[in-house]
């Protein structure tokens, strides 16, 4: 497999979790009362967005 499709499948996959645990985040009514649980949520969804836009940044720069 070619670098270019190995990045986009990663940038599709690491979006598609990014954007799940981000919406499980936004439909919890317990904003006020944050629990550990729910700040590491957070930590892995901002993960996943920043790893998605490596892969998304390497694909690019692979185009050339």
């Amino acid at each position: 497999m070619n670098n270019r499709r190995r990045f986009s499948r990663i940038f599709f996959v690491l979006t598609f979790f990014g954007f799940m645990n981000l919406l499980a985040m936004v439909s919890s009514p317990a904003w006020a009362n944050i629990r550990g649980v729910d700040i590491v949520r957070l930590i892995g969804t901002g993960m996943c967005f920043g790893a998605a836009i490596v892969s998304f940044a390497i694909y690019f720069r692979d185009l050339k």
